[in-house]
């Protein structure tokens, strides 16, 4: 069962050293590529590089195989029957998954645009205002290369340096609680005390009931 997520994952963390290695100079040269050439060009550039070499070793097994020194094996046979279709199921699944995160990115724009919450919508322009000046001072192709260099660069860098990382962030969440700690008890000791309130008085007691006067008896 081939999952793209469990091979994006696998390729972020290097767990195939070769695989990522060429994947990851592959996308920086493509996309370094882009700044002088159109994207049309560098695709095909790219496409006839690969069948130049896999054009002149099918061309080298054929000619070991009319020399019979080569039983007929096809220098890519692993790849032409690796299995790589999906099955009804995983076509569902994975349609499901691209509906779902396409429509959840239409729901936060919509509660973005048409101000659900307003810090949130705030924030969100906030963020549009500071993209105005990201686009002054770069562009967008810039900040791809960017973000695919740190996309592989930062779980390598966690894998090799987790325990320092780790104390590093305990002591940025020791040294926070201590300034929020200083923070609480300078208020405690500006904030004006509430004044105490009056002592109820006990309410009086209700009064007796004057006794009924007694009829005088007949004489």
């Amino acid at each position: 069962m081939w999952r793209p997520l469990s091979a994006v994952v696998d390729l972020v963390y290097w767990r195939k050293l070769k695989r990522t290695g060429v994947v990851f100079t592959g996308l920086v040269m493509s996309l370094a590529s882009l700044f002088q050439l159109s994207a049309i060009t560098v695709i095909s550039h790219i496409c006839l590089g690969v069948m130049a070499v896999t054009f002149t070793l099918r061309l080298y097994y054929k000619l070991l195989e009319l020399l019979r020194w080569n039983p007929g094996v096809h220098p890519f046979e692993l790849s032409l029957n690796h299995d790589s279709s999906l099955t009804d199921r995983e076509t569902v699944m994975l349609v499901e998954e691209v509906v779902l995160m396409i429509a959840f990115a239409l729901t936060e724009i919509k509660r973005l645009i048409f101000i659900e919450s307003v810090m949130d919508s705030i924030k969100f322009v906030l963020f549009l205002y500071l993209l105005t000046y990201v686009g002054v001072f770069t562009s967008g192709l810039t900040l791809v290369i960017t973000a695919v260099i740190v996309v592989f660069s930062v779980p390598l860098l966690y894998k090799k340096n987790k325990m320092r990382l780790r104390r590093m962030v305990r002591a940025v969440k020791a040294f926070v609680k201590k300034i929020k700690d200083l923070f609480l008890s300078m208020y405690h000791k500006v904030r004006p005390s509430s004044a105490p309130e009056p002592a109820t008085k006990p309410a009086p007691a209700p009064a007796a009931a004057p006794a009924p006067k007694q009829k005088a008896k007949a004489k």
